[in-house]
């Protein structure tokens, strides 16, 4: 992660970007997954999220990421929460879709 001090690259910076890794890896695997193992999977993508937001924060206060990347990154992450909440939310109710028929 080019944005964040050196000392700090290689300790929360590294953490940071192997969760990034783990919710693309997962995020793949979950879309190529049985239906009946989907939902269990996006709750694994969301629990990742969840905690990458926490250390993303974590960053920001102790002033390692800079409040303009900090601001980008918070906005991508709420929209991915977003979708990974829209996507359960389709498999909750199937019978809801967004198409005319």
């Amino acid at each position: 992660m080019p944005h964040i001090a050196k000392s700090s690259r290689y300790t929360i910076g590294q953490r940071i970007e192997n969760k990034i890794l783990d919710l693309l890896e997962l995020s793949y695997i979950t879309y190529c997954s049985e239906k009946e193992k989907k939902k269990d999977k996006i709750s694994e993508c969301i629990l990742i999220l969840d905690t990458l937001k926490f250390l993303i924060s974590v960053a920001w206060e102790g002033k390692i990421i800079p409040n303009g990347k900090y601001e980008e990154l918070a906005l991508k992450l709420g929209e991915a929460g977003r979708m990974f909440g829209g996507w359960k939310k389709n498999l909750d109710n199937p019978q809801k879709k967004n198409r005319l028929a």
